[in-house]
């Protein structure tokens, strides 16, 4: 079954602008993750440097986590696409997997602080 079209004159109007609604929630996901991400990034660069707590395996968990978060959202991606769903749903299944990821990460790396680990 597919999505139905907004601009079907059988819908409702309320109906029509349902999913330009819904592709502006995914933009906004979208760049909440990309937000989080660049969060992630530097703080895992002040580490490397040194003015900000890490675990010493940090680097090797920078590296060994990403092919697990991109196979989880390019399954979910898929999912989206063969259940017929809008581009704007697809991308939203992409984005959470890495969100979560992005969002966890963030929020453990900030609650270490700034310094050297203790």
């Amino acid at each position: 079954m597919s999505a139905p079209n907004p601009f079907d004159p059988r819908l409702t109007h309320y109906a029509s602008f349902e999913a330009p609604l819904q592709a502006m929630q995914t933009g906004l996901q979208l760049a909440t993750m990309l937000a989080e991400a660049q969060m992630v990034v530097t703080l895992r660069v002040l580490g490397q440097f040194g003015l900000w707590a890490v675990t010493p395996g940090e680097n090797r968990r920078m590296v060994s986590e990403k092919p697990q978060a991109f196979l989880k959202s390019a399954n979910a991606a898929l999912a989206a696409a063969q259940a017929g769903k809008r581009p704007d749903q697809v991308l939203s299944a992409a984005v959470k997997p890495l969100g979560r990821k992005t969002r966890s990460n963030m929020h453990r790396l900030a609650r270490r602080g700034p310094g050297l680990p203790k």
